[in-house]
């Protein structure tokens, strides 16, 4: 009696010497789990210039106005029309539904990487019935046991945990690239956003310049027309040659000839803005030939300088993440020197009993402590370590890259938007003129004191820059549209830069 209390004490402390080493084990190994390997990600220094080389030629232009706001710059225009086509794509283009099932994809993916720092559970319940074959190897030997039934019910139920130990901190790294990655999905969305914006005002002025040429141009036959019936009437009375009549029906032509191409750039940009509204080729082509047109080219601000684009263009953004991303990957490589641990338990009975389940004797716990160590591939693991240095250096390039891109597309949409302006000026003195000289030809050749060379020559000349200043006059406003695109209008702005030092 006395020897076997002694044996279940001594077993009682064993055990239990045991459970402590385990549990130091495991607090040391804890402990190593604050450790993260690899560098700590910090945002590039990228030089810009104080101000735009051509800042000056906007503040010319700027100096009598108020610029809009660039999350809104389409209402800029003071056109209607436009804000109900931008509000349209804003809700129904296709590109950007898209876009946004991206940042879901990307979100997801970045919970799912830091879901892995948690521990993982799990439970699991089965109950097996076989008939048992005698003839097997198992069944030849059981059925020579008394009371064997080859009908038998297995009965199983676990509940598991485990967790594996970040000692090095590459589960850290994973998840900061997998959030880092997600971010730049996000300002990818917010470049689709300005693009598809963008790309439907484009379409608006190019439609609308499309429909103010061919109106000149149907005005202008109009008047061709009535000049050759003038001629044919003067042919008539014996004033004029059928030479003279041939001129002024060839002019009439001229002026038609430039329909045709007019109408299919209308067509297209039509056809374009509809898709671009996340409709079919059609749908809402009646509402811009049934609507004034009635637009002015706003001021453009450009506070801040190129600085600012580092805030407000989501691909300088986006190539700013992927790099931040690119950086938390070395750490990712570097963690594959360290050992892996994990944690593990199961809570767990099983029986062939139905009915004794939940029964002492069914009841089997297990605990495990795994060790996992790359021990004798470190030659793999350094390949690994310096690829994510690679990509780290080509995404530091690119970011630094997408920088200079995006200061060279403002520099040369503010250049294109002024230097049409002056053409836009000069050629409204121009018509203006063309029209003084015309009327002046018309009435000499009435009183006979010209030729009808004179009159056509003034209005060919006249067709020519009136059709030339609806193409620039729409062109300024396309080139208003690029500037707003290019400073990252369009959008809110970042919140990139005061995540990061939140979580400083």
């Amino acid at each position: 009696m006395n020897t076997s209390i002694s044996s279940t004490g001594a077993s009682r402390s064993s055990s239990r010497r045991f459970s402590l080493r385990m549990g130091a084990v495991a607090a040391a190994l804890i402990g190593l789990a604050g450790c993260t390997v690899g560098p700590n990600y910090v945002r590039p220094d990228v030089k810009t210039n104080a101000s735009y080389a051509s800042q000056t030629m906007l503040e010319t232009r700027n100096a009598t106005r108020a610029a809009p706001a660039l999350d809104a710059w389409w209402q800029g225009f003071d056109d209607p029309e436009l804000t109900r086509i931008i509000s349209r794509v804003m809700t129904q283009n296709l590109d950007l539904a898209a876009a946004m099932a991206r940042v879901d994809q990307a979100r997801a993916a970045a919970r799912e990487a830091g879901a892995q720092l948690a521990p993982q559970g799990s439970l699991d319940a089965q109950v097996l019935q076989q008939h048992q074959s005698t003839k097997g190897a198992l069944g030849e030997i059981a059925s020579q046991s008394p009371g064997y039934t080859r009908t038998q019910t297995l009965e199983t139920l676990g509940a598991g945990a485990s967790w594996e130990l970040d000692i090095a901190g590459g589960l850290h790294r994973g998840a900061e690239a997998a959030d880092a990655e997600a971010q730049a999905a996000e300002a990818n969305q917010d470049g689709v956003r300005i693009s598809v914006a963008a790309e439907a005002a484009d379409s608006y002025f190019q439609v609308r310049g499309a429909q103010e040429r061919i109106r000149l141009a149907q005005e202008q036959i109009d008047t061709e027309t009535r000049l050759l019936e003038l001629v044919k009437d003067r042919l008539a009375g014996g004033l004029a040659t059928s030479r003279e009549v041939a001129q002024a029906q060839a002019l009439v032509l001229q002026a038609k000839a430039t329909l045709p191409p007019l109408r299919i750039v209308l067509a297209q940009q039509l056809n374009r803005l509809d898709v671009l509204m996340g409709a079919a080729p059609g749908t809402y082509a009646a509402e811009l030939k049934d609507s004034p047109q009635n637009f002015t080219v706003p001021v453009i601000a450009t506070d801040g300088g190129p600085d600012m684009l580092l805030r407000r263009r989501p691909d300088v953004i986006a190539a700013e993440r992927k790099l931040a991303a690119s950086n938390a990957r070395i750490g990712v490589a570097v963690a594959e020197y360290y050992p892996k641990v994990s944690l593990g338990g199961l809570l767990g009975f099983e029986t062939l009993q139905s009915g004794s389940l939940f029964s002492s004797q069914a009841f089997q716990p297990q605990a495990v402590l795994g060790l996992h160590w790359r021990l004798f591939d470190f030659g793999r693991v350094d390949a690994e370590v310096a690829q994510a240095k690679g990509a780290n250096a080509e995404a530091l390039a690119l970011y630094r890259q997408s920088m200079l891109r995006a200061t060279e597309d403002v520099e040369n949409a503010i250049v294109s938007l002024a230097e049409l302006e002056t053409q836009h000026r000069d050629l409204t003195q121009e018509v203006q003129a063309h029209v003084q000289a015309r009327d002046a030809a018309q009435d000499a050749y009435k009183g006979g004191a010209v030729s009808l060379i004179e009159v056509l020559d003034e209005d060919r000349q006249l067709l020519s820059s009136r059709d030339q200043l609806a193409r620039v006059h729409a062109d300024d406003a396309r080139a208003a549209v690029a500037t707003f695109r290019a400073l990252g209008g369009g959008w809110s702005g970042s919140n990139v830069e005061a995540k990061d030092v939140a979580a400083r």
